[in-house]
């Protein structure tokens, strides 16, 4: 009997990077432990105010202590939007002016930002402007909404630096490609890539100049470990670059800076009123965010601009120490080898170009990993999960990122400090049985 077809998309689409070992581990039947340093899935707990009302969800001042469990504004609650306004204000920038609706995590304020800034492809096409490595999840959901992305690449040089495209390459492109709106990430996923003001400036004065959207992802604002003050799209004043208000959006999450990565709220910020209320109107075919996840996120509008401030620096010195071992000792195990230098998030690109035998493809690694590899530490058998970095570029040709693995610093100290020692034995393993 004849079946319905799926979708061409539905088709084609294949697991994201970042969860393809986790999904293909699965599928063993061995008793090896994994660590997983695929994904961004932070193992710290959340601040003691949301985890108070999480613990405590039938208390008295609880909205939810007889059961109820009814829908919100389609914005978010009030107390979830000042929330979110509250930790801008404590990285020093100005909230007049801002209007702040609350998503399902900062993967839905992503996907409204696409339908909201691109044009559809193959009709009124105005695509997106990445700046390759990129994060991946921009491709997947411009592909589900039927937009385009475009994108100018970055390297990874031996320096261990990823270089920033040059500003003309920038403006050649937005000018062959039409494109509506450049994304920016100051604290870089994948990369680990701090993006200062003094280069926020330069590509805003380039979006005033070409009249597009200015998108800056600020998932980890304040996660940055070198010698500068933050960095964000609010920082950005008008006396620096005239014509800037209106055109910029922010899209902000609870995930990683507040270690609640389940909790899935995030927020879509604009100075622009008008955006903003097509963007609500848009969302009410979503009805609302989760109405939990923002009573718990909620209690960060209740913190003094003191307090933000330090739970921001105690977040910094706890990934700072774990980045900066990390990535000396994958250095000592594996000469040659090249780790971005961790600047700013939670992330590293080791880049193998230098030391892997021909042909070298980091997917048919990560998966001989998840389905295969196995290292004796300490009498225990472990693999390791890192995600693939083609599928962070959208260069089909000569991919940088077959050479490349991006690891994520989120498991706890006591597994992260065998992730140099596992990547080592793994890669030889891997290497040895390649022809």
């Amino acid at each position: 009997m004849l079946k319905p077809q799926l979708s061409k998309h539905f088709q084609d689409r294949v697991p994201s990077p970042i969860r393809l070992s986790q999904i293909e581990f699965s599928k063993r039947n061995d008793k090896v432990y994994a660590i997983n340093s695929a994904i961004g899935d932070v193992s710290l707990p959340m601040h003691p105010a949301m985890t108070k009302r999480m613990l405590n969800l039938g208390a008295e001042e609880s909205p939810f202590k007889n059961g109820i469990v009814r829908y919100t504004e389609t914005t978010g609650t009030e107390e979830a939007r000042e929330a979110f306004k509250n930790f801008i204000k404590a990285s020093g920038y100005n909230t007049d002016g801002l209007f702040v609706q609350v998503t399902e995590g900062g993967s839905q304020a992503m996907e409204l930002v696409i339908i909201g800034c691109c044009g559809e492809a193959g009709k009124d096409e105005k695509p997106l402007l990445v700046l390759d490595a990129s994060y991946t999840n921009y491709t997947s959901l411009a592909k589900r909404v039927g937009r385009k992305i475009v994108s100018v690449s970055r390297t990874l040089n031996e320096n261990e630096k990823f270089s920033l495209p040059d500003l003309d390459e920038i403006r050649k492109k937005i000018d062959e490609c039409d494109v509506s709106a450049l994304v920016v990430i100051p604290y870089d996923n994948p990369t680990g890539h701090y993006c200062d003001h003094e280069t926020m400036v330069k590509l805003a004065q380039i979006c005033v100049e070409k009249n597009i959207w200015m998108i800056s992802d600020e998932a980890y604002r304040e996660l940055y470990y070198c010698d500068e003050k933050p960095s964000s799209i609010w920082g950005i004043t008008e006396k620096e670059v005239p014509g800037i208000t209106g055109r910029r959006i922010s899209i902000e999450s609870s995930s990683k800076v507040w270690n609640a990565c389940g909790l899935r709220i995030g927020a879509l910020v604009t100075d622009n009123e008008k955006f903003y209320e097509q963007s609500v109107a848009e969302n009410t075919a979503n009805l609302c965010p989760n109405a939990i996840g923002q009573y718990i996120f909620g209690a960060l509008a209740h913190l003094s601009i003191k307090e933000i401030q330090e739970w921001f620096e105690k977040q910094r010195n706890y990934y700072k120490h774990i980045m900066f071992d990390t990535t000396k000792n994958l250095r000592k195990l594996l000469p040659g080898v090249i780790v971005s230098s961790p600047e700013a998030s939670i992330y590293s690109v080791i880049d193998v170009r230098k030391i892997a035998k021909p042909g070298f493809d980091s997917k048919d690694f990560v998966l001989y990993c998840a389905r295969k590899g196995s290292v004796d530490m300490n009498g225990k058998k472990m693999t390791l999960f890192t995600a693939p970095m083609a599928g962070f570029y959208n260069s089909k040709d000569n991919n940088p990122g077959r050479n490349q693995v991006r690891i994520a610093y989120v498991c706890p100290p006591d597994e992260m400090k065998f992730v140099p020692e596992l990547f080592e034995k793994l890669f030889r393993d891997f290497e040895s049985k390649r022809q």
